[in-house]
């Protein structure tokens, strides 16, 4: 089949890239110069199973009243005059209660082992390089009451496969000794050494690389205006294209991996997704003193913040350099990008707290993309009721995790296979589709 793809970050070139393997001509359709540009563009940068709980908990409420007006709270909802916003902090409580949230930790662990096993093998199968450093990830606690409620997740999570292993304070710092200045704070930690950490812009670029060598089609600066419908079934998408004229393109099947604009997108055909921006926050700092600075790959729970190091090649008559990547915090305030200053200068208070002198706080780097997050956590992937209109997006903090398995199985739902994973695809006869709003 002719298949366009409409969106070319992480979860856009994941897809084009399987649907290929499967088969397909494809071509993938993005604003941007280059893969990867947008949110993909400066995260985290962790493959984190591990990182399964959602923001929707039950304690979520609580922690929400306490950070109310704080600029710097880890999640700030900004309250607007703004209906979809409104609906969508309605359904994150509903998701906030024990069952709802034992439900979703299983979906996302489930879609993140598979996703995980899935960039392995196309590692091995390509040989693609994005900085990765297989070290595990450690969830460290500097609160008591954070680390005693991580502990049923936690175990959950073992159950479900996902061996998140709780490690005592000492344990924490010989698996990160850079943790040795605020031993005394650490109330303890949890470990999974199956985890990763690896460039997500950087690996966006090069496997978009591999696809058009292997015959994909990259429309690159092409602004997607509208999707349009004939019958019951997706008939074009309208474009204004990089030399700025007016233009129909058309397939057999469309993929709409736009993040979060997606439901922008999506509702004027009927479909309304849950999916808000969360504006999320980077730093990226030079090492300064590397005897200071971290290199396994670390979540700070209470901050929500996740660190990792990536390794910069000499390029341009710049000499090789080490970087410290810093990212986290969600701010719900519509689709702006502006940078809050508060909020940037506190993840460097905070990372001067964690790891002092570390790094070259004169030369941060800051960064903020919007995260497309669903109330649950749970991305929405699978059929629309246009056969031929399919989703692979409302992956919030998890987009780099959940990525490769993401765009196999959406690749193999278009393809008419069944997926290889048990997961709650939309319009799948096990999914029920609880995540989709009527029209």
């Amino acid at each position: 089949m002719r298949v366009i793809v409409l969106g070319a970050g992480l979860l856009g070139t994941t897809s084009a890239y399987f649907l290929q393997q499967l088969g397909h001509e494809v071509t993938v359709i993005d604003r941007q110069a280059t893969p990867g540009a947008e949110t993909s563009f400066a995260n985290g940068g962790q493959i984190s199973v591990s990182h399964a709980e959602p923001w929707a908990n039950p304690g979520a409420p609580l922690k929400l009243l306490k950070w109310l007006g704080r600029e710097d709270a880890p999640l700030l909802f900004r309250l607007r005059a703004d209906m979809r916003q409104w609906l969508w902090g309605l359904q994150f409580l509903r998701e906030c209660t024990p069952a709802r949230t034992r439900h979703n930790i299983e979906q996302i662990v489930s879609l993140g082992t598979y996703s995980r096993d899935t960039l392995q093998q196309l590692r091995r199968d390509t040989g693609i390089r994005y900085d990765e450093r297989a070290q595990g990830i450690l969830h460290f606690y500097t609160s008591a009451k954070e680390f005693d409620a991580a502990l049923a997740p936690a175990e959950q999570m073992r159950q479900l496969g996902c061996d998140r292993r709780v490690v005592g304070a000492d344990e924490a710092v010989l698996l990160e000794p850079a943790l040795a200045t605020i031993r005394p704070q650490l109330a303890g930690a949890t470990y999974t050494a199956a985890d990763e950490s690896g460039d997500a812009n950087l690996f966006t670029r090069e496997l978009a690389r591999l696809a058009e060598a292997a015959g994909v089609q990259f429309r690159m600066g092409c602004h997607i205006t509208a999707l349009r419908t004939a019958g019951d079934a997706m008939d074009h998408v309208e474009i204004t294209n990089a030399e700025g004229r007016y233009e129909r393109v058309s397939a057999d099947a469309y993929v709409l991996a736009m993040g979060s604009f997606s439901p922008l997108l999506a509702e004027p055909l009927g479909l309304r997704l849950p999916i808000y921006p969360a504006k999320g926050y980077s730093v990226t700092l030079p090492v300064r003193d590397a005897s200071a600075a971290y290199t396994t790959s670390l979540t700070d729970d209470e901050y929500k913040l996740v660190f990792s190091r990536y390794t910069r090649p000499a390029q341009d008559g710049q000499p090789a350099r080490d970087v410290m990547r810093i990212a986290g915090t969600a701010e719900l305030n519509g689709y702006g990008r502006e940078l809050n200053r508060v909020r940037c200068e506190a993840i460097v208070r905070r990372v001067e707290e964690l790891f002092p002198g570390a790094g070259d706080t004169a030369g941060a780097q800051f960064w903020s993309g919007l995260r497309p997050a669903t109330p649950s956590n749970v991305p929405l992937i699978g059929k629309t009721r246009l056969p031929n209109l399919y989703l692979n997006t409302g992956h919030g903090t998890l987009g780099w995790t959940h990525a490769c398995g993401s765009g196999k199985s959406i690749a193999r739902i278009v393809s008419g296979l069944a997926p290889e994973l048990d997961f709650a695809f939309t319009g799948m006869p096990a999914a029920s589709a609880p995540h989709l709003l009527p029209a």
